[in-house]
């Protein structure tokens, strides 16, 4: 995958972490294919942001980013801020997934409906809206949802065909087939584990078969999924095995940064296609 620009920046990873530059923060946080020695080690003290699993956030830039920062990536305008679980708001190695979902917008005969499952802080959203597409955008975290909102607004796209649901994936999907809607695209990136809107716990490696199979009933004829995923257990052939339930034509790869040190970082893959099977 190509490196995004703009305000991001992957500048090293190794020994178990990753510094990244988005905007004017240095951000130092853990992460387990960050391996191998650091190949910038002195840029490393440079972090105002660090995480730890134990002692969360610290550094000289913490209180500020509190209160959030905006930063602009794949011309997007993005509020990013700390949160608990070690996250800015932002899965960087996304923007490689834009230009392929814009085609699919571009190409469309008219309007395309879109729906946008774990859809988090709005970045695919606002850019599938951005270029003419319905959205239908659902996470069961309302935080999120509010944060995506507050996206849409930064980049003027607030009176735009989008639908913000805070919902469980499985529920919704399932209520959208009794009620006989259809869709022209459906992107999901699922977590590994976690809980709905209801409460009611989900794990991937369970969960993705039932789900992918009420999504198919959810396609029109020549629809398309995006399906990327963060697991250590799940490779780029899993997802394609999962998709092509789904789909005739399957394409699978590696979700990675490049850094500017010349280290690589694998964080993932993806799997996507078109043409209902």
């Amino acid at each position: 995958m190509m490196r995004p620009v703009d305000d991001y920046e992957l500048i090293d990873a190794g020994e178990g972490a990753r510094l990244e530059r988005f905007g004017r923060h240095l951000v130092h946080r853990p992460h387990p294919a960050g391996i191998g020695e650091r190949r910038s080690p002195r840029r490393w003290a440079d972090a105002d942001l660090r995480f730890d699993r134990d002692r969360g956030w610290s550094g000289t830039g913490v209180e500020e980013a509190r209160n959030g920062w905006n930063v602009r990536i794949a011309d997007l305008a993005l509020e990013l801020r700390p949160t608990d679980a070690g996250q800015v708001g932002i899965f960087p190695e996304h923007v490689a997934m834009l230009p392929w979902l814009r085609e699919r917008v571009e190409v469309a005969p008219e309007r395309p409906s879109i729906l946008n499952l774990f859809g988090y802080t709005g970045m695919v959203t606002l850019g599938l809206a951005r270029a003419g597409a319905a959205v239908v955008h659902v996470d069961a975290a309302r935080p999120a949802v509010a944060w995506a909102r507050r996206n849409a607004e930064l980049n003027d796209l607030a009176d735009r065909p989008i639908r913000w649901l805070v919902d469980d994936a499985r529920a919704f999907v399932a209520r959208e087939i009794r009620r006989e809607r259809r869709y022209d695209g459906v992107i999901l990136d699922p977590p590994t584990y976690g809980h709905g809107a209801s409460g009611k716990a989900w794990r991937l490696e369970t969960d993705m078969d039932p789900l992918l199979d009420d999504i198919r009933r959810l396609l029109t004829p020549a629809g398309w999924v995006l399906l990327t995923a963060h697991a250590e257990t799940i490779d780029a052939d899993d997802l394609g095995a999962w998709l092509s339930t789904v789909l005739d034509d399957v394409e699978v790869g590696e979700l990675r940064l490049d850094a500017t040190s010349g280290a690589r970082l694998e964080l993932g893959a993806f799997a996507r296609g078109s043409g209902a099977s």
